[in-house]
Order: structure tokens, then C-alpha cells, then sequence
């Protein structure tokens, strides 16, 4: 027995949980029509949801929709296809293994491994460090993507190259912020959001106030919660019983890893080092301030401005839906390619690459996954 995940995976208390979750989702079903939305913005969360089967133990009255958790998902094509172009350039590129076999306009950075090019997985960012280190010849470039979670970790590479006076090491900066987003989410009449189940990982640097634009008098409730099934279910249970109570409040139910204020240390060497800009979103377009790029002071470690080679502008795949799932407009299954020319063997978009990708979670825990054109049973790990 593990003593501290086995009391948050209790399967009598899940039940209890669902129980008095189908309670509120009729009760509240007699004051509106339609389901309460609502969305996970946490490729942690989406994962858990699907390995445990919790779409399962809740009532029609409450759909439960992922929205944009997965940093290799909301990476726009054309941040591969300049990844791509300068791999075939000669660049060492170091970068997380998610990346590999995400499509680009017409390849993918795997593809281009194996006809010659040099991609190096790091396990950890500071692996890039001694690439450069063993490589002073050659420029290594980082894949520096990802939410205020890995942000720090990334961004630590710089002082101590720059200490070492390593000439070699730069970044392609796609860093997203997520408060934008769900200010975006929320605002889009069409997806009718309800609640955010909030991202933990995130939350433990921004800290539970930066929600609080969202709510109020004519706000939503946020909540935060860990990934263990109980977590998400209690975290479930307090948004219902918030809409029960006309309340739209920010709730950190994860405090034993979340605080208020987040990690001020990590913030002050995101501020130091990155400053807000506008960013693409695959599935969102462009928000306003909702990506960190290099400040002025740090252009010698911006790949882009180093080595004379503009973001490209990418042609994303056809037929592929990936953009409404990351948007939450469509469940995975939806997706016409779902399960049949998309699957985790032949990918057609970032949602069944990643291992935080919603079609991904999808197709590995599913029992049956249902779409306009397919009925395909998939066994569980």
C-alpha cells in the first residue's frame, strides 16, 4: 500500500463522490437546460480522466471537456517547420520526445532524424547544455515550448551558459501563458463554458489569485485540484455545489502543492529573463500577451534573430480536428480521422502524439470510442 496515493484512489469514497455528483447535476438540471460545461485546462488531468474512466461515473447533466493542457498541441505548425528547416541546416537540435513525430507542414522532426539530421531527446533541459558543451562547433538549439510550469526550468539554461561563456546555445522560444487563454475560453459564447478544473502543475507557479479575473459577480468558478481520481472528483463535486450556490470563486483544493501567491522564485526569473508577447495557439490563433519571448537583453540566446531565421508560417493538416479538441468544441471521438487514418501509429495531428494529448488519452484508455464513421473498441492498458 502507498500511504500517500492510495487514500486519493479509494474506490467506496469514488462512488460516494459520483453519487452526490449525479445529485447536483439533476438538481441543477431542473434550473437550466442543457449540461453543465466543464473544461480541464491540464494534459495531466486529461490523461487521469481517461486512465480512470471519470467520464464514466458522471451524470449526463455535467460534460466534462478538455481544453488547451497540452503545450506540444497548442504548438503551431510553423514553430516545427522553422525547427525542421533549421535541423536540415546543420543545427543540433535538442528537444523534448513529445516533439519528434508531431507534423509539421510536410514532415516531422523524427522523419528528418532519420535521414541524417542531428536530434538529441533531453530527458531534462540542462542536456542541452552539455550538447553545446561536447558540440563548439555546431549550434545547438533548444525546443523551448511549454507552459509557466516548465518555463524556469528552460529559462535556467541561460545564466549558467552565459557564465561558461558557451557561444553555441540558443532557444526557439513557443512558451504560452494560461491565464489568456481561459480569459479566451470563457468569452466564446459558442463553447458555453461553466467551470474550469484549473491546471495544477501551472497553478504551483502562478499561484491560485491569478484566476481571479475569471471570477466574481459575472464569473465562472475555478478550481483547482490534484490529478488522483478522488482529486478531480472532489474538485468536480465543489464547482457543482459553487453553480448550486450561485458563487463564481477561485478554489485550491491541491494546497498541498499549491499556494495563493504560486512560486514567487520561479516568477521573478520568468520576469527577469522573458517579457509578454503575442503568440499563435493552434486552435485559438493569436492572443494578445499570451506568450514569453526572450527580452532585448537575451537576443544572443533567441535562435531565430541569431541565426537569420524567421518563425515560418505552417499549413496545418487537412481534415484534422485537432484545433476543436484543444478548443473543447469536439471529444476526441468526434474527430472523423479519429481512431482510423489518426491513431498513435500514424498520427495526423499533435492530439494523438503527445502523451497529453486529449485523442491520445482517448485512444490508449477508452473502452469504446465512438465517431460519425467508426465504432472502435480499445482495451485499456
Amino acid at each position: 500500500m502507498n500511504n500517500w496515493i492510495d487514500p486519493f484512489r479509494n474506490p467506496a469514497v469514488a462512488d460516494v463522490l459520483a453519487g452526490r455528483i449525479g445529485d447536483l447535476g439533476r438538481q441543477l438540471a431542473v434550473r437550466r437546460p442543457g449540461p453543465i460545461r466543464i473544461m480541464e485546462v491540464c494534459g495531466s488531468h486529461t490523461m487521469s480522466i481517461a486512465r480512470y474512466g471519470l467520464r464514466d461515473l458522471l451524470p449526463p447533466q455535467v460534460d466534462l471537456v478538455s481544453g488547451p493542457g497540452c503545450p506540444v498541441c497548442v504548438t503551431d505548425t510553423g514553430y516545427l517547420d522553422t525547427a525542421i528547416c533549421l535541423a536540415r541546416q546543420g543545427v543540433i537540435i535538442a528537444t523534448f520526445g513529445d516533439m519528434l513525430n508531431v507534423p509539421g507542414s510536410d514532415t516531422t522532426l523524427g522523419r528528418v532524424r532519420s535521414e541524417g539530421a542531428r536530434i538529441e531527446v533531453c530527458y531534462s533541459p540542462s542536456e542541452a547544455l552539455a550538447h553545446a558543451r561536447q558540440n563548439p562547433g555546431r549550434e545547438v538549439v533548444f525546443l523551448a515550448i511549454g507552459f509557466e510550469t516548465t518555463i524556469g526550468p528552460v529559462i535556467s539554461l541561460i545564466d549558467p551558459a552565459r557564465t561558461e561563456g558557451l557561444k553555441n546555445l540558443s532557444l526557439l522560444v513557443a512558451f504560452k501563458r494560461i491565464p489568456p487563454a481561459l480569459a479566451l475560453l470563457r468569452a466564446d459564447p459558442e463553447l458555453a463554458i461553466d467551470a474550469f478544473l484549473c491546471p495544477a502543475h501551472v497553478s504551483a507557479i502562478i499561484g491560485a489569485h491569478a484566476y481571479d479575473f475569471l471570477t466574481g459577480p459575472k464569473g465562472i468558478p475555478c478550481v483547482i485540484a490534484g490529478f488522483e481520481p478522488l482529486d478531480i472528483l472532489i474538485g468536480i463535486d465543489h464547482i457543482l455545489q459553487q453553480k448550486m450556490k450561485g458563487e463564481a470563486r477561485v478554489e485550491n483544493l491541491y494546497n498541498r502543492v499549491v499556494r495563493e501567491n504560486g512560486n514567487l522564485r520561479a516568477q521573478a526569473l520568468i520576469d527577469r529573463i522573458l517579457e509578454p508577447v503575442s503568440t499563435p495557439w493552434r486552435g485559438l490563433g493569436i492572443l494578445p500577451d499570451s506568450g514569453l519571448a526572450l527580452r532585448p537583453d537575451y537576443a544572443d540566446f533567441d535562435a531565430p534573430r541569431k541565426l537569420g531565421v524567421p518563425l515560418k508560417t505552417g499549413v496545418p493538416p487537412t481534415a484534422c480536428r485537432c484545433g476543436d479538441v484543444i478548443k473543447g468544441k469536439l471529444h476526441p471521438p468526434e474527430c472523423p480521422l479519429f481512431g482510423l487514418a489518426c491513431n498513435p501509429d500514424h498520427p495526423v495531428g499533435p492530439c494523438m502524439v503527445s502523451a497529453e494529448g486529449s485523442c491520445a488519452a482517448a485512444f490508449k484508455y477508452a473502452r469504446l470510442a465512438l465517431s460519425p464513421s467508426n465504432c472502435v473498441v480499445h482495451q485499456p492498458d
